[in-house]
């Protein structure tokens, strides 16, 4: 998660930190917290750039990338 959120274009420059906070072998389950450093006065950042589709769209697109 590291290197594809410090790479991400859109995202790099904001990405601080990832953790990894439940991991599962049975199910397969991964839940992570991200962390960004976010600038206070851009109008439209949060709704726009930290949107959680966003987010996970950057990592789905990695992904998809690999294959």
């Amino acid at each position: 998660l590291t290197d594809v959120y410090s790479s991400s274009p859109a995202l790099g420059r904001y990405f601080r930190s990832a953790q990894v906070v439940y991991f599962s072998n049975e199910s397969s389950t991964v839940f992570y917290r991200l962390e960004f450093s976010v600038p206070t006065s851009t109008e439209g950042f949060m709704e726009n750039t930290m949107n959680p589709d966003f987010i996970r769209n950057v990592l789905r697109q990695n992904i998809y990338d690999e294959d």
